[in-house]
């Protein structure tokens, strides 16, 4: 699914305009974006956690030239799946 189809898929589902549900969607992803800049996490019951995790600095080798490099300490966003959603997508059919 992409974020076209999800805006698609709000708009059909609370019946309003693509573009109403354009701004629905981009709202929430710019809360969940700005949650994390600010180092704070964002739960959603029963479907998952974002959050970041801090990566260290560590060498790292250049694939074509084998050439050793020196990788700068990053931040990176994760998912951490609920339970609930699990339980929902591993049900028998």
């Amino acid at each position: 699914m992409t974020k076209a189809d999800l805006v698609e898929a709000v708009s059909q589902s609370i019946n309003v305009s693509k573009r109403e549900a354009e701004v629905v969607v981009n709202t929430f992803l710019e809360c969940v974006v700005g949650a994390l800049n600010r180092g704070e996490g964002v739960e959603l019951r029963g479907f998952g956690s974002f959050r970041i995790r801090e990566r260290g600095p560590r060498t790292g080798r250049n694939p074509r030239t084998g050439e050793s490099v020196e990788v700068a300490p990053k931040k990176v966003p994760y998912f951490k799946v609920g339970k609930q959603l699990k339980e929902l997508i591993n049900v028998s059919n």
